[in-house]
């Protein structure tokens, strides 16, 4: 009966929004991209401070626009115009630090998360002429000299430098590059994984020197997977035997690669491997040359990633100097890399030490100068500082953990403001320092994009998204808000719930809650995300559909500062389990609630925790959906794992509680376990295992298996058959 009652609300709903003029969610729309905000992607600052360029939206035009009205200077590159272009449209482009050249990126094949191989072009703009950078095959990971003269990438893992000034002539630089073996000048992939980067190659700023890491991954445990010929793509190869695909990954307790640092003189040929004092087992997640050559800033952590060290390193003798070390007694933030910033005397630096991210400004001798920002609140990102008027500009969440602002902070030390409207800030300045761009969303707002000057004022409008925000006047949406609640442990949570469309007090709903609740994660934010991945716009589907969404960062996750975010360090999938399972409690005495039809779902980490909250021992959930979902993280890589975990062999009782193996034989409720075949990432491994030991438990349950998707799993109808097979499975079961 109460299955037959929810269609005919789900029926009377629809026929309400066509009488009101609305119309339905459509999953098809959802899973197609209909409500999808438009972005400007691939803004890139010039040089000169005053103007930034953008490729159009069809792949012809590199456009130059000014920093202060937003609108268009000149093309300053078109394939229909440009000499000797033999391509008609174009994937991505780099700028040289000089604003003389471009790279331009054709045919481009991902690798992994953040790399890809593509066949690029040199453009000069004063000469108006398209060049091949090399005849030799696909490029990785290109970089530009800081004069514009000099070109190094990588290919089949050994670098080669081009000369411009020499008629593009070609040297190979390393000669030791081998497959699954030894890489130089890109990371491997754990590391491009968590540290998240794609190029591990810099010039030195005299364009005297090459600065590089080379991976030796031979000791590495190789993983592998099967590749089948599937469709969207077909892979022809593999139409009657199945292929493999073969890496290097390292899980918890395995062993890493070499890491080592080396410079190469241009001029004399010569590589030099730097006297870096690191363990053994220690990593270099950055590389970075200061402004002055003489100063190549190395970054590593020990393997446990709890001691931060930065070096300045001399390219040619070789002697590496100590200059700031951070500790903490849990683990070092992996955004600490890319928040350091070098100027000609000082460097930024973000630390935890005070307990919360906070912002401080050394010495290039590695002093410390001052502590820039303090308080119960976090510095989400150092933007820069201004040498014309000492002032240093930040984001962070101090208004509400659930909101980001900009603000700066003057020679006098006075804290102002710049970002007006609350909800979530995110800002990129030009070189100069003098305007910035702010793409500006929250719960009810989709993306804004505006251009500002350093004081905040706004001096052009660059995207409104108003013809998304035409569209979905034309549906009857349901609405988002915020809530919170104190746990039985006396921890107050922060969520948001969106309501059925047409929701009444009176009646009672089933309710689907989604969570990631990964460390340092925030699902409950003051952004827009309504059609974006990871199933936010299927949520809104299925609250259309007359459930209750309901989404809480539980304990673990960010913006409250390191003993929130930490709490879960060495004991990772317990107290994150206690509070979704403390979630469906506090719902389940909510007056509008069905406290028997709960259900819960997440992707990756909130796949595992689906299976950690429904194996908790609390029979609250009803059905739950474990999408890519690390079980055990025996399965998983040595710096996330450990970064939280350390080693199996050093936390054995932490290992074993956060297994979803162990809690197999208390999994209560319908399950639908969900995998790509070839996820890089999230092995399959995790969920073959675990749903053997759910089939030695005698626990039934269902399974869906996409033939060679990743981690994303995307591609051809996909992703429309994935959220269908929810939809379906919550129908069912709810």
């Amino acid at each position: 009966m109460k299955h037959v009652s929810l269609y005919l609300l789900f029926c009377l709903c629809s026929l309400m929004a066509i009488a009101q003029g609305k119309r339905p969610l459509d999953l098809k729309e959802i899973t197609s991209g209909t409500f999808r905000p438009e972005t400007l992607r691939g803004i890139v600052p010039m040089n000169d401070g005053e103007h930034y360029t953008q490729m159009n939206e069809e792949g012809t035009q590199i456009i130059k626009y000014s920093f202060r009205t937003g609108k268009m200077v000149e093309v300053i590159f078109d394939v229909s115009t440009a000499r000797d272009c033999t391509f008609k449209k174009f994937d991505n482009y780099i700028l040289s630090p000089d604003d003389s050249k471009l790279l331009i990126a054709t045919e481009t094949t991902p690798i992994y998360r953040h790399s890809s191989t593509a066949v690029y072009y040199i453009y000069t703009l004063r000469r108006n002429v398209v060049e091949p950078l090399s005849d030799g095959g696909p490029q990785q990971s290109p970089v530009f000299s800081p004069d514009g003269n000099l070109i190094a990438f990588v290919r089949d893992n050994n670098i080669h430098l081009i000369k411009i000034l020499f008629g593009n002539s070609e040297s190979q630089v390393t000669e030791d590059g081998k497959a699954n073996e030894i890489i130089n000048g890109v990371p491997d992939w754990v590391y491009e994984e968590e540290f998240g980067f794609n190029r591990a190659l810099e010039f030195s700023p005299d364009n005297r020197m090459l600065a590089f890491i080379r991976f030796d991954e031979r000791e590495v445990p190789a993983f592998s997977f099967q590749l089948y010929a599937g469709q969207q793509p077909h892979l022809t190869p593999f139409e009657t035997y199945p292929g493999e695909y073969t890496y290097k990954y390292p899980k918890t307790g395995e062993r890493n690669a070499k890491v080592s640092v080396h410079t190469f003189d241009i001029q004399t040929r010569v590589i030099r491997k730097m006297d870096l004092p690191l363990d053994t087992d220690g990593y270099i997640p950055r590389i970075r040359f200061t402004q002055d050559p003489e100063k190549l800033a190395i970054m590593t952590l020990n393997r446990h990633q709890n001691r931060f060290d930065l070096y300045f390193a001399n390219p040619r003798s070789t002697v590496c100097k100590l200059m700031v070390r951070d500790e903490s007694p849990y683990y070092i933030n992996d955004d600490v890399f890319d928040n350091i910033k070098f100027y000609s005397d000082h460097f930024s630096f973000l630390s935890e030490r005070d307990g919360y991210p906070h912002l401080y400004w050394y010495s290039i001798g590695g002093s410390l100068v001052k502590q820039v920002t303090s308080g119960t609140w976090e510095v989400k990102r150092f933007l820069g500082w201004d040498p014309a008027d000492n002032t240093f500009y930040y984001e962070s969440n101090e208004e509400s953990p659930l909101r980001r602002a900009v603000y700066k902070i003057d020679r006098k030390g006075q804290k102002t403001r710049l970002s007006r409207q609350e909800g979530t800030n995110q800002v990129l300045f030009s070189k100069s320092m003098k305007q910035y761009i702010n793409t500006y969303s929250s719960i009810h707002t989709p993306p804004t994009v505006t251009i500002h000057d350093n004081n905040g004022k706004q001096l052009a409008t660059l995207l409104t998204n108003d013809r998304l925000k035409e569209t979905l006047n034309r549906y009857e949406l349901p609405e988002k808000e915020f809530f919170t609640f104190t746990t039985s442990a006396g921890t107050e949570l922060n969520g948001w719930m969106i309501k059925p469309t047409g929701f009444s007090n009176s009646k009672k709903y089933p309710v689907i809650m989604y969570q990631y609740s990964g460390p340092g994660s925030q699902e409950v934010a003051d952004r827009w995300n309504i059609g974006g991945d990871r199933g936010i716009g299927w949520d809104t589907y299925m609250a259309s559909q007359g459930y209750l969404i309901v989404c809480v960062d539980g304990r673990g996750t960010g913006g409250r500062g390191a003993e929130f975010t930490k709490t879960t360090y060495l004991n990772l999938g317990v107290k994150e389990a206690k509070d979704q399972v403390e979630t469906a409690l506090y719902m389940g005495h909510q007056p509008y609630v069905d406290k028997d039809r709960i259900g819960i779902w997440g992707w990756s980490y909130g796949g595992y925790m689906t299976l950690m909250s429904m194996s908790e021992g609390t029979p609250v959930f009803k059905a739950g959906v474990a999408v890519a979902p690390v079980t055990d993280w025996k399965y998983y890589d040595t710096i996330y794992g450990e970064r939280y975990m350390r080693t199996p062999r050093e936390n054995f009782e932490g290992y074993k509680a956060a297994s979803a193996f162990s809690r197999a034989s208390q999994l209560q409720g319908r399950l639908l376990l969900v995998h790509g075949t070839a996820d890089d990432n999230v092995h399959v491994q995790n969920t073959i295992e675990y749903s053997e030991a759910l089939v030695q438990a005698d626990k039934q349950f269902e399974m869906q298996i996409y033939t060679n998707r990743n981690h994303g799993i995307y591609g051809g109808n996909t992703r429309h058959h994935l959220f269908t097979r929810l939809t379906d499975f919550f129908r069912n079961n709810l």
